[in-house]
């Protein structure tokens, strides 16, 4: 058991669908016993009242049918319950309950029953008191200094105070300025009422002040109060604490001073007498309940807090002592002595779990058997732990949490693409031509029982899904189960990636957890290049174009591309053209003489989706051949400059983006402020002129709607331009792993840096994300020196002034690519770069001057060209002689 749980000492569960509040329990020797024994005074909303002697056999007994020595049923809600000294005449103790309308003070006795069963006990009717006015709650005590009796006082929901001098009424004062009520209690030591109104100020009214003041059976001052007769209501003091009270305490544990306790929603307040603040505690939780119950040292008082995080807190003043975790929400608390057990805890919750627990632990008499102490060798321990720790890193890195084959065995997901297209339809976003669609069929095959699945798939916009999300319940095992969806595009401009993705996540039950360990599976499906693309003429000129080299002859076009190109007499075709649905072209051309391949288009980006597609299908050509060398590489500059405009323009429509929406605030702003100028006009009883209000309203109105109209068109290019940046970075981050010859794990790496957001949003975009990424690259496995590594991020992304500093860092990384840097992620990797490294790298620049001469030195390596060379490593390549057409 943990230490810091409640110890169950007993316990029951009070009714069916009954409820209960703060003023609902009570701890007392009710029945006048004279033996020190409390009793639990229990009542409920639905009217029932239960007395209770908890007296179990052994620790954490529920309750027993002995143990309940009451149980009443009187019909009117039960709002409070105390014990005090009532009745007239005598001193015994008298239960008081009150109602909603009623006040009824019993008294409780039992009787020695004749046969074995026990005592019989029973409650008597004293008097009771009906109300003129609905109850809130009440409070006791020896009112005004009388001896040997106490008096009830009575706060009504309209902000009354009732006074009954036990069987009869004394009086009813009305509370200067209330609207609610709140808590009420009486302090012996200062002979005042203490309460929180609704302004949230802590009051305290004197009695003697409630007792000659004017009578409250009017409200308004009457004619004796004009007179002088009476005297106005007045506070004795105030004391504003900002916030709702839940409950007043007054606790005096010597004769000296007493300290009145506030509980309030964030915090609890300690008082003097006077109303000044001894001390107040910030709660970490939502309190339910408080109870000040002793003073353990001179000058100091605990407090239970319960909170609503079923947790009870100890206090003693301000600090924490002790913290116990309850088994539900306590609504009240009470400390007593029951069954010859002191300081018993007490709860109630609002649905009737009553609890008496106590704190600490069980003692233990088991005491661990002495071992025999021998000598430890220290170099065996060392060796025994680097060869643990060995294992352990091993398992890491082959298996991660749990091993792979049984995580696949549990689910194996697999995609299927229909090689035949489905019917054409046609989008009014793609213009005129017609919109193939494919089917795709993913097909979950299972080895054990699973539940809670559910299936997302996901394609890169345009590219949309007729169904992106399926849910199974439940798969029995050896089951099999397969849904079809159909994709196509969406939208004039392309897609950054051909790639979908079939993501389940289910829950496989176990033994211990029936609800089952929460996993995930995935799998990834190609589409064809068909569902964006059309055969197209190709075209002699074009603005930007890329060359790639390879090791092998060159391969005819129509067996890499079949379905794109007319068949002519020379089954060598050397010249395609593509044509994209959004409009755009792209020429595709194979060297009849050199071992080269060229791709050109008039838009930068939409060479991406064309030379992905060829080197792949050069791949699955050659392995089909069984030749196994086949490879490609870059050598030429690098298109920083064409993927610098593209930044640019996205920045700039992030940039648009914020001017358009202060835009719209202020005229959101100034139409709100003319509407509430014309509202006040409109409720003016005499009329005046609009002074062309209306027409300015008018025409803020169409500003308004004009300015959100120019905020989605920009959020559409904006979105439009975020898919073109992202295939122009593909095709960026492909050439450098081309023309640095990087291993898949440094292409992983660049890809995580350059590509670090699916989705881009003025609050997080592209440029400084990826600004932070490239930094952190260059100050760590691309850095110099350790004094570079040591330099630290910012950890605040904001929106960059300009996108000066990412170009800078973009071309630097290429920079130190081009010197011999590598990429890693590990550190101890990362600290030899600079002695591998030929030549050297510049450090990151912190200063314009620094920036300047990095530029210069980088210019020659990067410069803006239209005609891009790509080539693969290979071990002699022939120059280029021309690229026929």
């Amino acid at each position: 058991m943990s230490l810091f749980k409640a110890r169950d000492w007993w316990s029951t569960v009070l009714g069916e669908k009954e409820e209960f509040d703060q003023g609902c329990l009570c701890l007392a020797d009710v029945d006048n016993t004279g033996n020190g024994q409390d009793k639990v005074i229990v009542g409920s909303f639905m009217g029932y009242l239960r007395i209770f002697n908890p007296h179990p056999v052994k620790t954490g007994d529920g309750a027993q049918a002995e143990d309940l020595l009451l149980e009443v049923h009187l019909r009117d809600p039960i709002l409070q319950v105390e014990v005090g000294k009532f009745v007239s005449g005598t001193e015994m103790l008298h239960l008081a309950v009150l109602h909603s309308r009623k006040l009824c003070v019993y008294s409780v006795s039992g009787s020695l029953g004749n046969v074995e069963h026990g005592t019989q006990y029973q409650i008597k009717l004293m008097y009771e008191h009906n109300l003129q006015r609905t109850a809130c709650n009440m409070t006791y005590g020896s009112f005004g200094g009388v001896k040997g009796r106490d008096l009830i006082c009575i706060q009504s929901m309209d902000g009354m105070l009732m006074v009954f001098e036990q069987e009869s009424y004394a009086f009813g004062r009305f509370l200067p300025g209330s609207l609610l009520p709140g808590p009420l209690a009486y302090s012996s030591r200062t002979d005042s009422f203490i309460t929180v109104s609704s302004c949230r100020h802590v009051e305290s009214y004197k009695y003697q002040v409630l007792a000659f003041a004017t009578d409250a059976d009017k409200r308004q001052e009457t004619e004796q109060q004009k007179l002088g007769s009476g005297k106005r209501l007045v506070v004795d003091w105030t004391l504003n604490i900002g916030e709702q009270a839940l409950d007043i305490c007054i606790v005096s544990f010597n004769q000296s001073a007493s300290s009145v306790f506030v509980l309030g929603e964030r915090n609890f307040f300690c008082l003097k007498d006077n109303g000044q603040i001894r001390f107040m505690k910030k709660l970490d939780c939502s309190p339910s309940c408080f109870l000040p119950y002793c003073s353990v040292s001179e000058g100091t008082i605990n407090t239970l807090i319960g909170n609503h995080s079923n947790m009870l807190h100890v206090y003693q003043d301000v600090t924490l002592k002790w913290a116990t975790q309850l088994p539900h929400i306590p609504v009240a608390v009470r400390v007593g002595c029951l069954h010859d057990l002191k300081g018993v805890i007490v709860t109630l919750s609002d649905d009737g779990h009553l609890q008496c627990s106590y704190l600490g632990t069980d003692p233990s008499l088991f005491q661990a058997p002495k071992v025999e102490s021998r000598e430890l060798n220290y170099d065996e321990l060392d060796i025994e732990l680097k060869e643990l720790q060995k294992i352990i890193k091993d398992v890491n890195k082959s298996q991660g949490v749990w091993p792979m084959t049984e995580r696949e065995d549990d689910l194996k997901v697999s995609a299927m693409v229909s090689p035949n297209f489905d019917s054409q339809s046609t989008d009014v976003e793609v213009g005129a031509d017609l919109v193939p669609s494919v089917t795709v069929k993913v097909t979950l095959q299972n080895r054990v029982t699973l539940q809670k699945i559910r299936l997302s798939v996901y394609v890169q916009p345009p590219l949309v899904l007729t169904c992106e999300q399926f849910t199974f319940q439940f798969m029995a095992p050896e089951m099999t189960r397969t849904v079809g969806f159909s994709v196509y595009l969406k939208g004039s401009y392309l897609p950054p990636e051909l790639e979908g993705t079939a993501v389940v996540s289910y829950s496989r039950p176990t033994d211990r957890n029936p609800e089952g360990i929460p996993r995930v599976s995935q799998c990834k499906f190609r589409l064809p290049l068909k569902l964006i693309c059309l055969p197209g003429q190709p075209s002699k000129t074009a603005s930007h174009k890329l060359t790639i080299d390879t090791n092998k002859s060159p391969v005819s076009l129509l067996s890499l591309f079949p379905g794109f190109a007319n068949q002519s007499e020379d089954d060598q075709v050397n010249v395609m053209g593509f044509r994209f649905l959004g409009g755009s072209r792209v020429t595709l051309l194979a060297s009849k003489t050199s071992q080269r391949y060229r791709i050109q288009s008039e838009q930068f980006e939409d060479l991406w989706l064309i030379t992905n597609e060829l080197i792949i299908r050069l791949q699955e050509y050659f392995e089909k051949q069984g030749i196994k060398d086949f490879a490609c590489s870059f050598s030429g500059s690098m298109p920083l400059q064409e993927y610098f405009e593209l930044i640019d323009h996205h920045f700039e429509l992030r940039i648009n983006g914020e001017k358009l929406e202060e835009l719209l605030s202020e005229r959101a702003v100034q139409f709100r402020a003319i509407q509430r100028r014309l509202l006040t006009r409109f409720k003016d009883k005499t009329p005046a002129p609009l002074q062309h209000l209306d027409t300015l309203l008018d025409g803020t109105y169409k500003q308004v709607i004009a300015l959100a109209d120019a905020v989605e068109e920009n959020q559409d290019n904006l979105f439009q331009s975020f898919t073109r940046l992202k295939s122009a970075t593909h095709l960026v981050i492909l050439l450098i792993g081309l023309w640095q010859k990087l291993s898949a794990d440094q292409i992983a790496i660049l890809e995580a840096a350059f590509l670090p957001l699916q989705q881009d949003t003025q609050e997080l975009g592209w440029e400084e994300t990826v600004d932070a990424a490239i930094s952190h690259l260059l100050k760590t496995c691309l850095s110099k020196s350790s004094k570079e590594q040591a330099l630290n991020l910012s950890s605040q992304l904001s929106i960059p002034k300009d996108t000066s500093r990412l170009k800078k860092h973009i071309t630097l990384l290429c920079d130190r690519l081009a010197k011999g840097g590598r990429l890693c992620l590990s550190t101890d990797a990362a600290a030899p770069q600079t002695m591998v490294m030929p030549g050297g790298c510049a450090t990151i620049p912190e200063s314009d001057l620094e920036e300047r001469s990095v530029e210069q030195d980088s210019t020659e390596l990067f410069t803006n060209h239209k005609h891009l060379i790509v080539e693969t490593p290979m071990p002699e390549v022939s120059p280029l002689q021309g690229v026929s057409e």
